[in-house]
């Protein structure tokens, strides 16, 4: 019986890099901290409606954004920019979300290719970790993601 618990505890430990890896490598409770700052435009509200984080409307639900196609957020009215790099295969990952929210005009036009890139996001989460842990937050409160859900994104990176 210890041996087969030692088995289980030895796999879960094999096992943690890669979901860490997968998902996040911020701190998600130092990210909800963080998202005080971005919750006067964004609110993170489930597919059922629940309000995960009260927050403003002036940007887009983050709620499932781990993967999620850049601009595609349903009855949000996204700028050109966003939209065009959603088109041309944005799908949000931890290194393009902690870029993005580090600058994102910067972020768009570098990813677009092009200097006349726009966005409506002003503010700028410009420390890394604060970035990452923002992200690792997001993820955490986000919908479960599955296997399938990692491949994907592998594919999308």
């Amino acid at each position: 019986m210890n041996m087969r618990i030692a088995s289980i505890f030895a796999i879960c430990l094999g096992a943690t890099p890669l979901w860490a890896e997968s998902h996040a490598s911020g701190d998600a409770e130092a990210g909800e901290k963080v998202f005080r700052k971005c919750k006067s435009c964004h609110m993170i509200q489930d597919d059922e409606g629940n309000d995960i984080q009260k927050g403003g409307r002036t940007g887009p639900n983050l709620y499932g954004i781990y993967n999620r196609v850049a601009g595609s957020v349903e009855d949000y009215r996204y700028g050109d920019s966003i939209v065009e790099a959603g088109e041309a295969g944005l799908a949000w990952n931890e290194e393009d979300f902690t870029g993005y929210v580090a600058d994102p005009k910067k972020f768009l036009a570098s990813y677009l290719d092009t200097n006349r890139a726009k966005s409506k996001m002003s503010y700028r989460l410009k420390d890394e970790e604060d970035a990452k842990d923002v992200w690792a937050y997001l993820v955490s409160v986000g919908p479960e993601v599955t296997e399938a859900d990692m491949e994907e994104a592998k594919t999308t990176e």
